[in-house]
């Protein structure tokens, strides 16, 4: 681990050996910060549990704590590093200050920052920095800005010029020169690694303490068992970011996080890896795994992502379940051909989706499918078709909706940045929930109201019971499965939010409001806040009943087991693709999608 973070040979060497080491008096602490983002009242949204961590948070705490341990400041320096991730935890901002101002040194880092969390990030600075507390901003929106255009931003240029320092690409390799020049005042305004991407191998654990890690819903912890991706989607910002060039940890280094995970009683994990079936060493790891589960009882739980050409890899499916894979996200995106052409989609092959999602059934995992609305072809029309196509001819379980949103860092908003062509000022909104361009066939308000009808066409009372007797028949878990359900249909309804950003019982602090909006006064906001939280416990009172109502009610037939529809059926093979599908699509299938079909990427 000491290569991954820079630390000298004869500093690791000295620590394995034992020599003493003089006790450490002048604290250095380090306070890191995922920031949330704003709802439309301008409040933080947080929650008293989140329901996904935060691998970014994981990993700058891994090097920093190995950092620490090394005593790369000196054995005079203590490096006290906390952790918190705004999603769950409403931040002390002044006790922070207190603590370092005490201190006489240390910085705030705000970490893993995306587009939509940018706004949050950038108050927060102004509130640190405004007592001189040193501030580094790094993630996703810095390092897409800085990959992808010419120039650096407004935004970005408003935190330097408040006096943050901006950190783009990986910190591995690289942290000890960093906090040394943080340590020493010395820090560059900015740190561009973009294009020197560390090696993965022997990489430093992405390990968080327990009390972090139990503020997330099922206490699932994470790591990225690899990065970067070798395809090209147009709307996506992990290639510009973490590289093309697929880099992958090793088997033991798996096994070294989730032993070190299981230490502190954490076995579940969601590996963050935006497509896990690309991953060269998938097998290896997941069979480390397994020898976990059934020779040594560790009881893993895995969150996987995939593509939709992950059953063609031999084995890939029946391992994952067996290595505790009980869920999968799936970037299904959409069906219309057009569309996923138009978005470099290529890797998507309609005419398989239903083999696949038969596949993941018969191993009794449940899917997530991601599926985006606003296309260049799209019409309210046709969305609404494929959304009925989806129900009736295909097995998934639970489907999400997502704007086509240019994410700063992607492709897309590349192109739309260059050619001058208007996107929403607003970086809060970019949270794949909202409307940020214009659409060519569309007006706002219709997109707008086309992504709330999606989510009440797929989640009708009708389909729900059908996603229900489809568990009941293939042995998924009831529970697992209407909770999933509940959720993911409540969440944008209820709560005003994607279901990835829903959390269990929502904060809203009076005094932690959007730069730039009043303070309520204490008279208007309390009552107006009572009466905000009795409802919206009232509207997810009453879904929970009606799911759990409908729930019973497929449970009590006799003949549940053997219930199965046109989605149920057993795949005709390529040469016989989705029925309503052909019929909408016919002219748009390719006429090769009868042949094997070849995926080198997947071996």
């Amino acid at each position: 681990m000491g290569r991954a973070a820079g630390i000298s040979s004869g500093t690791e060497n000295a620590l394995v050996a034992g020599e003493p080491q003089r006790v450490s008096q002048r604290p250095y602490p380090i306070v890191l910060i995922k920031p949330s983002h704003y709802d439309s009242d301008g409040y933080v949204i947080q929650w008293w549990r989140s329901t996904i961590p935060s691998n970014s948070l994981a990993s700058v705490y891994g090097l920093l704590r190995e950092c620490a341990d090394a005593q790369v400041l000196g054995p005079d320096t203590a490096i006290e590093i906390d952790a918190y991730d705004e999603c769950n935890t409403v931040i002390d901002i002044k006790g922070i200050v207190r603590r370092i101002q005490k201190a006489g040194g240390g910085f705030v880092a705000l970490v893993g920052v995306q587009s939509n969390q940018y706004p949050r990030a950038l108050d927060l600075t102004r509130i640190f920095r405004k007592q001189n507390i040193p501030v580094v901003i790094g993630g996703f929106h810095v390092s897409g800005v800085i990959s992808m255009l010419p120039k650096l931003t407004p935004e970005l240029q408003e935190a330097l010029d408040l006096g943050a320092v901006l950190y783009a690409g990986e910190s591995e390799g690289r942290m000890v020169e960093f906090l040394r020049d943080m340590a020493s005042g010395q820090a560059k305004p900015i740190y561009n690694h973009l294009k020197d991407t560390p090696d993965m191998t022997a990489a430093t654990f992405p390990v968080l303490p327990r009390k972090v890690v139990t503020r997330v819903a099922g206490h699932y912890a994470s790591f990225d068992a690899g990065r970067g991706c070798p395809f090209q989607c147009s709307f996506c910002t992990i290639i510009n970011v973490q590289g093309r060039k697929s880099r992958y940890r090793t088997a033991d280094d798996i096994e070294g996080i989730v032993r070190a995970n299981a230490k502190q009683d954490i076995t579940r994990f969601f590996i963050t890896d935006d497509n896990y079936a690309r991953n060269k060493n998938w097998e290896p790891i997941l069979d480390r795994l397994i020898e976990l589960r059934e020779k040594e009882g560790f009881k893993i739980r895995l969150l996987l992502q995939v593509d939709t050409l992950c059953h063609k890899i031999p084995g890939f499916i029946e391992k994952a379940a067996r290595a505790g894979c009980t869920a999968v996200f799936i970037g299904l995106e959409n069906i219309n051909p057009q569309s996923l052409a138009g978005a470099k989609k290529r890797q998507n092959k309609i005419w398989e989706y239903q083999e696949m999602f038969h596949a993941w059934r018969k191993a009794k995992v449940m899917t997530f499918a991601g599926y985006i609305l606003g296309f260049p072809t799209d019409t309210p029309e046709s969305i609404a078709r494929d959304i009925e196509i989806i129900k009736k001819e295909l097995p998934v379980d639970i489907l999400e909706f997502f704007y086509l949103t240019p994410l700063p860092g992607s492709e897309d908003h590349k192109v739309l940045h260059m050619k001058g062509i208007p996107v929403d000022p607003d970086l809060n909104k970019y949270d794949l929930e909202h409307a940020c361009t214009a659409h060519p066939i569309m007006s706002k308000e219709t997109w707008e109201q086309v992504y709330r009808d999606a989510w009440t066409r797929y989640y009708s009372d009708e389909h729900v019971e059908t996603i229900m007797r489809r568990a009941a028949a293939t042995g998924l878990n009831k529970t697992k499965v209407i909770d999933g359900i509940t959720l993911f249909s409540g969440s944008s309804r209820i709560e005003g939010v994607h279901p990835l950003q829903f959390g269990f019982v929502r904060r809203k602090i009076r005094t932690q409001r959007r730069y730039g909006l009043p303070i309520v006064n204490p008279l208007i906001f309390y009552p107006w806040r009572a009466y905000d939280f009795t409802r919206t416990a009232v509207r997810w009172i009453k879904l929970v009943r009606k799911y759990r109502a409908i729930m019973k009610k497929v449970y009590a037939d006799p003949d549940v087991t053997s219930y199965t529809d046109h989605a149920m059926d057993p795949p005709a093979g390529h040469n016989a693709p989705m029925s309503d599908f052909v019929k909408a699509y016919a002219d748009k299938i390719p006429q090769t999608h009868g042949a094997p079909v070849r995926e080198s990427a997947l071996g």
